[in-house]
């Protein structure tokens, strides 16, 4: 433990984050727990427990999941076209659901870091009606659906409508209802609102090239204040398409929903849906690396299923070892605009090297 320890602590030291959550956990109980730095450097506020961090596109997962649950409640089926359920589909009718999920659907994905808005125009802002304008400006495929995998924002905020308009209930309140509340998760753990009370600020590194580039790609005089000591801050915003990355939340909001996930139960998916989930996509008998929203990969010899949520401010990864029956969750306070996969670096301290 002292080992993991340092690993974790050394990212704060060596200013890699202002702060960190991360946790090791089983179906039951937290094997291990470090939360370390600072939630507000200026106000000197220690990041701890219940802190919350913006978890961009870990919230795709999320989405697919209240999918599946309408797939098994037979109110939609995977294999049909959006079209047939989703009126005003603004792409090739043929399209399916199965196809937008696992991202084969050939729909494009212009660079989303300019798809936010502040706290302060949160309560007037229209998601529909932007989408709207990006759809029509971004109306062509990239290729024809099912030839290749090819990530998409913007499939996921297609897939958000699709719930809305199954399930006749708000994205926000269907995903509340059928998956934070029967996995047990408190509204302070997972959200789509900003607490001001728990919520830890967003950085930037001053001195890197993230920052210089950020200069072309938004407005860093409306989101961004004086910097506080080697870091530039964030003013708190909202992700304007909330299906593919509007969740909040803590390292225990995303174990619970985890935990509920490893659990062999009909909690929150039976096991055929389950295992329909967590099914890798494959073109031309070459696996894509990606099942129904969850990454795949591999950590001495272990197969995992992953995703990673990195945006302006944040960065957070959610994994989970279902042949093991463990699982991880790592969250920063700072930008990330890949996936760096850093928990291959901590789960290691964990995990043996499968024979």
């Amino acid at each position: 433990m002292k080992s993991i320890d340092a690993f974790l602590k050394q990212e704060v030291d060596k200013n890699k984050t202002p702060s960190i959550q991360y946790m090791f956990f089983d179906p039951d109980s937290t094997i291990y727990e470090f939360h370390y730095g600072f939630s507000n450097i200026k106000a000197n506020t220690m990041v701890n427990t219940t802190t919350n961090y913006n978890l961009f596109s870990v919230t795709k997962t999320f989405t697919a999941l209240a999918v599946l649950q309408l797939a098994q409640s037979g109110e939609v089926q995977l294999n049909e076209p959006m079209a047939n359920y989703l009126p005003g589909f603004p792409y090739p009718k043929e399209i399916t659901i199965e196809q937008v999920l696992n991202h084969t659907a050939g729909i494009p994905n212009p660079l989303p870091l300019r798809w936010t808005h502040l706290l302060t125009e949160h309560d007037t802002f229209d998601r529909d009606s932007f989408f709207s304008t990006v759809f029509k400006k971004n109306n062509k495929l990239k290729y024809l659906p099912g030839t290749k995998f090819s990530y998409s924002n913007p499939g996921y905020v297609l897939l958000g409508q699709l719930i809305e308009k199954i399930s006749g209930k708000k994205y926000e309140t269907y995903v509340k209802e059928n998956i934070f509340d029967k996995a047990g998760i408190e509204s302070d753990q997972l959200s789509f609102t900003i607490d001001p009370l728990v919520h830890a600020k967003g950085y930037q590194k001053c001195w890197s090239l993230t920052n210089a580039i950020l200069g072309f790609l938004i407005d860093k005089k409306k989101y961004m204040g004086p910097k506080e000591g080697k870091w530039k801050p964030f003013a708190p915003f909202y992700i304007n398409g909330t299906a593919y990355g509007g969740m909040l939340g803590s390292a225990i909001g995303l174990v619970k929903y985890a935990r509920a996930l490893l659990r062999k139960d009909a909690e929150l998916l039976n096991e055929e849906f389950k295992k329909l989930l967590f099914s890798e996509s494959i073109i031309d008998n070459k696996s894509t690396g990606m099942s129904l929203s969850w990454f795949t990969g591999n950590l001495k010899g272990n197969k995992f299923y992953a995703h990673a949520g990195g945006g302006g401010g944040y960065y957070v990864e959610l994994r989970i070892y279902p042949e093991l029956g463990v699982g991880s969750a790592i969250l920063y306070n700072r930008s990330g605009m890949t996936d760096e996969r850093i928990l291959n670096g901590t789960d290691s301290f964990f995990l043996t090297e499968k024979q």
